[in-house]
């Protein structure tokens, strides 16, 4: 499979239909191998309009949505930014081309160790943080934060505790909120303590573990 040119389609035929237009977001995703982050035996798929299964009940996001969350958050060179939820780190190769300092929280230990083979000897490593934790937690000792990238579902939406850990002049937050089939795709910009949420698109992934839950009601 010639994946350059998988690549090379997977802008032209996913990304930039789907409104990504950012010079910088469709340079990183035209330079960033994408195939070498992708469990082995779904290679063939690296490329597709789809989610593909990781180890952990978890899943590594299509294209389009990374790309219309990282031209959300507008990251810029100089920025801090904090991923919630590593997976095999695509996402976290992808913020460390486009940021200053990146740090990446994964609670599964299994999909840690495998990001830190992937990004290993990477050029983005040199200002990638990996940690094992709870995300929902943040990272305070890194904090303020410019930018906040959420990768997983969060059914009553984002804590308060990562909106507080946001630079409070312009930090922005991009998550999933809510349940099955109606999961929105939102951005959350800071000015001082107001808080402005803004609804993107509807997408369907899977729920970041240790998230709360809606109460069960028992009749």
């Amino acid at each position: 499979m010639d994946f350059q040119q998988a690549r090379h389609n997977m802008i032209e035929q996913q990304v930039r239909p789907w409104f990504v237009t950012n010079a910088r977001v469709l340079n990183v995703m035209q330079e960033i191998a994408r195939e070498t982050f992708v469990p082995p035996q779904y290679a063939n798929l690296a490329y597709c309009d789809t989610d593909i299964p990781l180890s952990e009940a978890q899943t590594m996001l299509a294209p389009k949505i990374v790309g219309r969350a990282l031209q959300a958050l507008n990251i810029q060179a100089s920025d801090t930014v904090l991923e919630i939820g590593t997976g095999t780190g695509y996402i976290t190769a992808c913020l460390g081309r486009l940021a200053a300092q990146v740090i990446s929280i994964e609670i599964f230990e299994t999909l840690l160790t495998v990001a830190q083979r992937k990004l290993s000897g990477n050029r983005e490593m040199e200002h990638v943080l990996l940690k094992q934790g709870n995300g929902l937690e943040g990272y305070e000792p890194q904090a303020p934060y410019d930018a906040i990238f959420i990768t997983g579902a969060l059914p009553l939406g984002v804590p308060d505790t990562l909106c507080q850990q946001l630079n409070e002049k312009g930090g922005r937050l991009f998550a999933f909120c809510g349940q099955a089939p109606a999961i929105q795709a939102v951005l959350i910009e800071r000015n001082q303590n107001n808080f402005v949420t803004r609804s993107l698109f509807e997408t369907a992934v899977p729920t970041l573990l240790h998230a709360a839950q809606p109460e069960k009601f028992v009749f």
